[in-house]
């Protein structure tokens, strides 16, 4: 399946066969494809919380308010965010630049995130919604549905994965064989509402 493809054919399944598992080898591919998610500075912001106990899921599912598809799926990932990427050792991912490359980003990494204190948080969340788009569009590609939830009570969540304070939930997100095909799509505003020319008026 191509790109755009997978882009028109990727939905919100709410309902996923119980019963499937994901090959190990398609559950690699998934996550090498989701590292090649762009981040600023490529400091890689995203940590994903592989969920598999089963009691951890029965927790995880009350907490966001029972929805099917935390249960279903053959995957179930908690997204999150490193709000101190920034200061956690940066040189280590651009360990293969050339020198002089280098030292121009690894000086201006505390540069730009001391002058704008609310970025780390923005470019946690950022990094996390591309890498989650990314492992969707990856998972429609090798036949898979996936589900992107916000819905869910964070702090119960937090607690629930013993998530530390540098981090930031972004998402949780299902993958799995729908079993109920999607409602056709609702409706689009109007392409001249969402496309802007040069500026508002």
């Amino acid at each position: 399946m191509d790109t755009i493809q997978a882009i028109y054919e990727r939905r919100s399944i709410k309902l996923f066969d119980q019963g499937h598992v994901m090959p190990e080898e398609t559950f690699e591919k998934l996550i090498l494809a989701s590292r090649q998610a762009p981040s600023s500075y490529n400091l890689q912001h995203t940590r994903l919380v592989h969920i598999i106990s089963n009691e951890i899921k029965k927790e995880i599912s009350k907490a966001a308010y029972d929805q099917p598809q935390v249960l279903s799926s053959s995957v179930l990932f908690l997204i999150v965010g490193d709000t101190r990427a920034w200061e956690k050792n940066p040189a280590r991912c651009w360990k293969n630049a050339p020198e002089q490359v280098q030292k121009f980003i690894l000086d201006s990494i505390p540069t730009f995130h001391k002058a704008q204190p609310w970025i780390a948080r923005d470019e946690a969340i950022r990094s996390g919604a591309l890498t989650a788009m990314t492992l969707m569009l990856a998972a429609k590609s090798l036949g898979y549905d996936s589900c992107p939830m916000i819905g869910f009570n964070q702090e119960e969540v937090k607690k629930i994965v013993s998530l530390p304070m540098d981090f930031v939930p972004v998402m949780l997100l299902s993958i799995g064989k729908g079993i109920k095909p999607p409602n056709p799509k609702p409706g689009f505003i109007p392409m001249e509402e969402f496309l802007i020319k040069d500026r508002f008026t």
